[in-house]
């Protein structure tokens, strides 16, 4: 029965599944939650808090799509496990507004659910697979060290709660990176994460597209909500052109290219865990922060440019082409003129924010974008895309 839950590796591309794409419902909630909440708290420390909760939303989400590449979701045992995980999750995003206030235990129980879980049922799933069951040894070994921090963090209050829980997230990205070593059980090897490339690629495609989605119900939402006056008319128009240039830029020639490359490397989990499981998190950053200043924007397009506003307005774009760069140089080794060009320009809108509007700057940022999109596209028509 173990064997059965396995994908069927026949060397073609292993769709994405209906119930994966169910699955990843939860998240959409779950963004929409953290840029309200990120909106609502924008300090220091709301930020690093908000850093904190997506860094635990990409984990549970980009774990699962590891485990979904490996096991078959089409078996029914598997489609239990994610419909258990979906409602974990969901009671994990219902408490994210409050997670670090009354509900920061409910947050904690529901994602150390979530990830101590799904490695067990993984390891039972692969028992009879001996390289893929001490894999996950180790891997349920780091998920049941970190739910401690985590259920620790729960319990404590204030500073405590945020160090605890600082700790426990940083432990979630250094995991992978140092091949999930454990006293006794040594560390494991990239060749021990082989995956199917392209199933990984159209996996953070999507999630790509559900942050930019919500982006999209945002400024919906928010605009649905005000006066219909030409300022916020032309914040809602720029708002839209920027969620259209970011998935412009991310479902470009590289992202074609990449999921090429990936299928067909003779060592995929490496370039799985540098491409597709570190790189993306700057990109969904960049998203979330990109849709709050949408708000900020369309709320008062006219008003004055604070630190706070000027930071989100430029941040979020910024955030986003800085991931994208990521992405293109762990996918290809290579520094894109296009958007390194792109990020500087973005940083030089912190010399003029002072004296803009947020319209005037989220307009500039967009403009950014939007040039960084068509210099890619054009110059895909002449230039071999590892020299863009």
């Amino acid at each position: 029965m173990a064997r059965d839950l396995l994908r069927n590796r026949d060397g073609g591309h292993a769709r994405v599944g209906f119930v994966e794409l169910f699955f990843d419902l939860v998240f959409v909630f779950a963004i929409t939650q953290l840029s309200h909440t990120l909106l609502e708290h924008l300090t220091w420390s709301g930020v690093l808090q908000a850093t904190i909760l997506l860094g635990a939303l990409w984990w549970a989400w980009i774990d699962t799509s590891w485990i979904t590449n490996w096991l078959d979701p089409e078996r029914p045992l598997v489609r239990l496990m994610l419909f258990l995980l979906m409602g974990a999750g969901l009671v994990m995003s219902t408490s994210l507004p409050e997670a670090f206030g009354d509900k920061g235990l409910v947050f904690a129980c529901a994602f150390v659910s979530i990830q101590v879980g799904r490695g067990l049922f993984t390891l039972w799933a692969v028992r009879r697979d001996e390289t893929l069951r001490r894999n996950f040894q180790r891997i349920c070994t780091w998920a049941v060290a970190g739910a401690v921090l985590w259920i620790a963090g729960g319990v404590m209050e204030g500073q405590t709660r945020l160090i605890l829980w600082l700790i426990a997230v940083v432990a979630e990205f250094a995991a992978p990176a140092l091949y999930f070593w454990v006293p006794g059980l040594g560390r494991s090897h990239t060749s021990d994460w082989a995956v199917e490339g392209g199933h990984m690629a159209e996996r953070v495609g999507l999630f790509i597209i559900i942050c930019l989605g919500e982006s999209v119900l945002v400024t919906g939402a928010t605009f649905a909500g005000l006066v219909w006056t030409p300022p916020v008319v032309a914040a809602f128009a720029t708002a839209f052109v920027s969620t259209l240039a970011m998935w412009w830029i991310w479902f470009s020639r590289a992202h074609d290219a990449a999921s090429d490359m990936i299928a067909h490397s003779s060592d995929t989990g490496r370039v799985a865990r540098r491409a597709y499981t570190y790189a993306p998190i700057l990109v969904v950053a960049g998203i979330v922060v990109t849709a709050v200043g949408d708000e900020m924007s369309l709320s008062h397009p006219d008003g004055p440019v604070g630190f706070a506003t000027g930071a989100v307005l430029i941040g979020g774009p910024m955030l986003f082409m800085i991931g994208a760069q990521m992405f293109k140089l762990a996918a290809f080794g290579i520094w894109s003129p296009s958007r390194l060009t792109g990020i500087a320009a973005l940083a030089a809108l912190a010399f003029v924010a002072p004296w803009s509007t947020p319209l005037g700057l989220a307009m500039a940022a967009t403009a950014v974008l939007v040039g960084v999109g068509a210099w890619e596209t054009l110059a895909g028509r002449t230039t071999p895309m590892d020299v863009k």
